[in-house]
């Protein structure tokens, strides 16, 4: 479990980005947090991946303070951050190399075969000896998630990982994260995209570095005007299961398309 507890955060000079921020994360559940630019979200992110220095509150990842150094080591291998640009990310131009950047000191065989492992959740196996810069940026950031898996952490921190992915690129990052779910990571998935909050059992919203609101998927509908109240975009599908509520038609997030909630909103409409 993670325990953010009372952080607080600014960069210098400038405003507080976060203040006196607690919530925790329970195991083998997808957190979104979401909010408008500067709202804090990728800090706290940083903050929990240990990228960057906690100065107030803390952070407790397994009982592990962040803030101790004796402690710090211990984290890094427990949570792996996978950042918006895969680009920016990249240092060798084989993707081999690539992920066997991130193991240095384990034994030859034991790297192969967490390079094989992850590339096979990330359905790119195939592309094990292909040059990494020839590749689209929805392939490339299936290998970013792939290095971070290959260190076999417990917690993962997506930050916008989808932003500067084409739709299809979008699905297939989608589908990995659903099956690393399954699989029982737990995942912190920091975004501004309405479809990236499906994924997850909850969703915290972040306004001027503050926790203004927590919902859970299954409150989803009932809460649409929240999120719109923060200026968060609605998933489609949410909008519609919005309307047919409205017309008192309750349906399930997950249970149709976009179509079929199309075709019931429609010929109620009509009636």
């Amino acid at each position: 479990m993670i325990k953010v507890q009372n952080v607080s955060f600014q960069y210098k000079d400038n405003d507080k980005v976060l203040e006196d921020l607690s919530f925790e994360i329970k195991e083998g559940e997808i957190l979104a947090i979401v909010g408008k630019n500067g709202s804090g979200k990728s800090t706290i992110g940083k903050l929990i991946a240990g990228i960057m220095k906690l100065k107030k509150g803390s952070i407790l990842i397994d009982d592990l303070e962040i803030s101790k150094k004796k402690d710090r080591e211990k984290i890094k291998k427990k949570v792996g951050i996978v950042f918006q640009n895969p680009d920016n990310q990249i240092i060798f131009n084989q993707i081999q190399d690539e992920i066997a950047f991130s193991l240095k000191g384990l034994e030859q065989v034991e790297i192969e075969k967490r390079i094989e492992e992850a590339l096979e959740k990330v359905e790119m196996k195939e592309f094990k000896e292909k040059d990494l810069y020839n590749l689209s940026l929805g392939q490339k950031q299936r290998i970013m998630i792939a290095e971070i898996l290959a260190k076999h952490p417990k917690y993962i921190i997506l930050d916008e990982p989808t932003t500067m992915i084409d739709s299809l690129g979008k699905e297939k990052i989608y589908q990995i994260i659903k099956e690393l779910k399954l699989q029982g990571y737990t995942i912190i998935c920091i975004t501004n995209l309405a479809d990236e909050m499906l994924l997850a059992d909850r969703i915290l919203i972040l306004e001027k570095g503050k926790i203004v609101q927590e919902i859970k998927k299954e409150e989803l509908v009932e809460k649409a005007n929240i999120l719109k109240k923060y200026e968060i975009k609605l998933p489609t599908i949410l909008e519609i299961l919005a309307q047919l509520k409205q017309n008192e038609i309750n349906l399930k997030v997950e249970k149709y398309t976009i179509q079929e909630l199309t075709e019931k909103l429609t010929e109620r409409l009509k009636s």
